[in-house]
């Protein structure tokens, strides 16, 4: 069976395990019986039954009212989803649900998933869950979460359960219908700028440079003392070019600096320089840490401050180092810098360009009643920012660095961090990434409401049709087990492939200054290289669309 999480990505398993719990129609099922309420009206079924179906597909009596005139397909997904194995390390799961991320999922999830005195499930679940995935024989199976339940008697609210699966429903089509309006006006743009497309060249190739990379052990002794704040920084500098601009890449939650160094040696191929560094705090082995208990969570409120200054404090490092060091001496123009980030990373972008946090608007949006009526699972992550009202009471916190020209947000999360003013305040050329089926950082949520709030004059966004959350994610050596495809999505290649070049023709653009790449940074260009299985659509400022679309997020926010 293969492993649906490594530690790396210990994350998502909270997703994995919340996703295993609703698979099915009736979610949540007792220890000896279910008792299914709703309104008035409550029925029950032993667990025994399910047994019996799932591995025989024999109906006894008491479940025969629930089964009978099912479709046989449908018979067929109930029976695959009561044994189907989620294989992950009882370590993982058990860290992840005593995390305050995990803590709110259970939470969200004990609201239709109670005791049987009527009480939240959550903490029922907690135990079932960790019970189930110790279990060598049997593992983490719906089934087994059954018999691990730590009561005869689960109480399933229809009532709860019906209200989360319209929010699901009403989420998705809410999304799709979004996603589409990006698309339609795409399609639009593309058929007025169709001309000359055919003489643009792939930009998805290496380029002509060679480089070199360097691993640097930087220390800031401004941050903890007395020894000072450790952080690694790959270095890649093409070889034969002068006062090359610079470009940052910032890894997501989980991953490290070998994540893009798909696209690292990409740019450094066409003539820039890049820097990748790793945030400890929120890195491959802080996910290490955590699973052994040497850390207490996914990521402290801290790393909402520490992430900006990592990339200030790095390119401070490299300019002074710059002045006496002769290999690097005329190599770097700090005058021209831009930066990428991925899901923690574009919020780790977004503060570089100048987005304010805004307190007010966090706070607003993390009431308990708002996360718990949420399926935006991002929110999760930034309501934890809250925390910093200890650490800096101001209303906002700034940490635009003026040397950054301009970025691009792949999958960012932040609707909630900044808000319409926070967004608002950002004046340099941006690009935003969204993938139409992310379901961490929902477009509908994460990319579409904030792009209507820019008010950049340059401003482009991007929508990769199928793609995940994890789609733009290379390959790295420290993971040492690989998500499944079907969380992953289709053929990472090809929206790998996407950011190649659009990255490359927007640092071209608005970094290096070369305006021959502008062509390439419209929606005529994004048709031209759109392939399946992933659907390319890019547009370029606000279109009415944006707006309706910002409408229909409202109840996402």
């Amino acid at each position: 069976m293969r492993r649906l999480c490594s530690r790396s990505t210990l994350v998502f398993c909270g997703l994995l395990l919340s996703s295993l719990i609703l698979s099915v129609g009736l979610p949540g099922w007792g220890a000896q019986t279910i008792t299914a309420s709703y309104s008035l009206f409550e029925r029950s079924v032993s667990v025994d039954a399910l047994e019996t179906y799932a591995r025989t597909g024999e109906i006894e009596r008491d479940l025969a009212p629930y089964i009978r005139f099912a479709p046989p397909q449908v018979r067929e997904n109930i029976r695959e989803a009561l044994l189907a194995r989620a294989d992950v390390d009882v370590v993982a799961v058990s860290q992840f649900l005593y995390t305050p991320q995990g803590e709110a999922l259970l939470q969200r999830l004990g609201q239709a998933i109670r005791l049987g005195s009527g009480g939240s499930g959550y903490l029922g679940l907690r135990s079932a869950l960790i019970l189930a995935a110790a279990d060598k024989t049997e593992g983490l199976t719906l089934l087994n979460v059954l018999r691990h339940f730590p009561t005869d008697t689960v109480r399933l609210d229809f009532n709860q359960t019906l209200r989360m699966a319209q929010e699901l429903q009403t989420l998705i089509r809410d999304n799709n219908q979004a996603v589409s309006m990006v698309e339609s006006q795409s399609l639009l743009e593309a058929q007025g700028n169709s001309g000359g497309m055919s003489s643009l060249r792939n930009l998805t190739g290496l380029g002509d440079y060679s480089w070199e990379v360097s691993s640097l052990d930087l220390r800031d002794r401004d941050r903890a003392l007395p020894w000072g704040y450790p952080l690694a920084v790959d270095l890649y500098l093409p070889r034969g070019v002068l006062s090359a601009p610079i470009v940052v890449i910032s890894h997501g939650l989980g991953s490290n600096r070998e994540s893009f160094r798909y696209l690292a040696e990409h740019l450094v191929s066409h003539g820039f320089a890049v820097l990748v560094p790793e945030h400890s705090g929120s890195s491959a082995r802080h996910m290490d840490a955590l699973l052994r208990g040497r850390a207490q969570e996914i990521a402290r409120p801290q790393e909402f401050l520490d992430r900006p200054l990592d990339v200030t404090f790095a390119l401070n490092s490299l300019e002074k180092q710059a002045i006496t060091d002769r290999q690097l001496s005329d190599r770097l123009d700090f005058k021209r810098v831009g930066v990428i980030g991925q899901s923690f990373g574009g919020y780790t972008a977004l503060t570089l360009a100048g987005a304010s946090l805004n307190f007010p608007e966090l706070q607003s949006r993390c009431g308990l009643s708002q996360q718990r009526q949420s399926w935006n699972v991002s929110l999760f992550l930034q309501c934890r920012a809250l925390d910093l009202f200890e650490i800096d009471s101001r209303d906002e916190i700034n940490f635009r660095d003026g040397r950054v020209q301009g970025i691009i947000a792949l999958n960012p999360i932040g609707s909630a961090l900044f808000g319409p003013e926070g967004y608002g305040s950002i004046e340099i050329p941006v690009m935003l990434l969204a993938g139409g089926a992310d379901t961490v950082s929902p477009a509908i949520a994460e990319q579409i409401p904030p792009f209507a709030w820019l008010t950049s004059p340059h401003k482009y966004f991007v929508l990769l049709r199928e793609a995940t959350h994890f789609s733009v994610i290379g390959n790295s050596e420290q993971d040492n087990v690989a998500l499944p495809l079907d969380i992953i999505g289709p053929n990472p290649r090809v929206a790998q492939s996407y950011v190649k070049a659009l990255s490359l023709a927007f640092l071209q653009t608005h970094i290096a200054g070369n305006e021959e790449f502008a062509p390439y940074l419209n929606a005529a260009y994004a048709q031209e290289m759109s392939q399946e299985p992933i659907g390319l659509f890019l547009v370029q400022g606000d279109f009415d669309g944006f707006r309706e679309a910002d409408s229909l997020a409202n109840r996402h926010l």
